[in-house]
């Protein structure tokens, strides 16, 4: 694996690559994380012939952090990563992504920015399902820190002070096993967020998206015809399962994947898991 600096859009994107050939696999990490967090993943896809890249997102690591809660609107980030599949040279194109990553990737395919192969969604339900969900009080409780990052300074006041002590339990008090973040894998997250803008950038995310339950206007209802792979952490403590109701009313080709005992870093709590039912459902590119 290395790591480049991709210049696009006036911004430069800390990426890391692997593997080789013209079908891309982008991978797009959530909050609080980074590209590191598809470590795992990485080496799998590119055994499979597929060249992956998993960038820092905007805000994120050593990519650009721009100004302002505009510059985080989520028609931003999927620009981003249809810039980078331009700036790739690839012919081919897919999407995989977790927490907020996945909704860049949903709102990508609903929008068809461009041709896709396949999707794969880790831990993040389709806009509408999320939607329907937050009408209800169980999701309400568990989303409650949307409406708590909307608040200026006094979110980054609270998650960075003590060497960023707050930012580091959410690691630990999301996951059924802790062990799986010790002090020196949650370091690197929390040097990341203590970078000079990075956690404006990182809530910036969530003060660009209105506090509604309703998503904006979707084409076609939000439909995705793209071939999808949701895979879920049962055990997650941010998204409850109903989140995933009836998503087959906006996914036309749906497969759902569910995870015992891991809780919403999938990738990272159940990597074996993950890899293996990656290596199923995705196919192998020719070499």
């Amino acid at each position: 694996m290395t790591v480049r600096e991709i210049a696009t859009r006036g911004l430069s994107f800390e990426v890391v690559e692997t593997g080789a050939g013209d079908h891309l696999a982008i991978c797009l990490h959530g909050y609080p994380e980074l590209a590191f967090s598809w470590r795992y993943q990485l080496p799998v896809l590119a055994a499979m012939g597929y060249r992956v890249w998993a960038p820092c997102q905007r805000g994120y690591g050593a990519t650009s952090k721009p100004d302002g809660i505009d510059a985080y609107r989520l028609e931003c980030l999927v620009a981003d990563v249809a810039a980078l599949f331009d700036a790739s040279g690839a012919k081919t194109l897919t999407l995989i992504g977790h927490d907020w990553g996945g909704a860049v990737c949903w709102s990508f395919a609903i929008h068809r920015v461009r041709p896709l192969e396949r999707l794969v969604i880790m831990n993040m339900p389709h806009p509408r399902c999320f939607a329907r969900a937050l009408r209800n009080w169980p999701q309400q409780r568990r989303s409650w820190y949307l409406a708590a990052y909307q608040a200026p300074e006094l979110p980054e006041r609270m998650l960075l002070r003590n060497d960023a002590a707050a930012l580091r339990r959410i690691f630990t008090r999301h996951a059924v096993d802790p062990t799986l973040f010790p002090d020196e894998i949650v370091d690197i997250y929390a040097a990341a967020a203590l970078r000079p803008g990075a956690m404006t950038a990182m809530l910036n995310w969530y003060r660009a998206v209105p506090l509604n339950p309703r998503p904006r206007w979707l084409p076609d209802n939000g439909r995705v015809d793209v071939p999808t792979l949701i895979v879920w952490g049962d055990e997650d403590k941010t998204l409850g399962l109903e989140t995933l109701d009836r998503t087959d009313e906006f996914v036309r080709d749906v497969t759902i994947r569910r995870i015992a005992g891991v809780g919403h870093w999938v990738q990272r709590e159940g990597a074996a898991t993950v890899n293996t039912i990656l290596t199923e459902w995705l196919p192998a590119v020719p070499g």
